[in-house]
């Protein structure tokens, strides 16, 4: 199973990852903020990603990996 991590210190919530992800299951925080003052994107449906690492490509900042459990 694909596991994603974000870099919540690196997000910019550019929403960018929440707009391809085909499985719908990516959202900008509503209760975290990091240190620059945004709130990061998030998960909150990890057994529904199907690893496809759409996100991943298409972040910006660099904030997300995908890994292997």
């Amino acid at each position: 199973m694909k596991k994603v991590i974000f870099n919540e210190e690196r997000c910019k919530s550019c929403e960018l990852c929440v707009s391809v992800c085909p499985k719908k299951i990516l959202r900008i925080s509503d209760d975290k903020m990091n240190e620059k003052g945004y709130k990061p994107a998030e998960i909150f449906e990890q057994d529904k990603c199907i690893g496809c690492a759409f996100c991943a490509t298409i972040c910006p900042d660099a904030a997300i990996t995908i890994e292997e459990d």
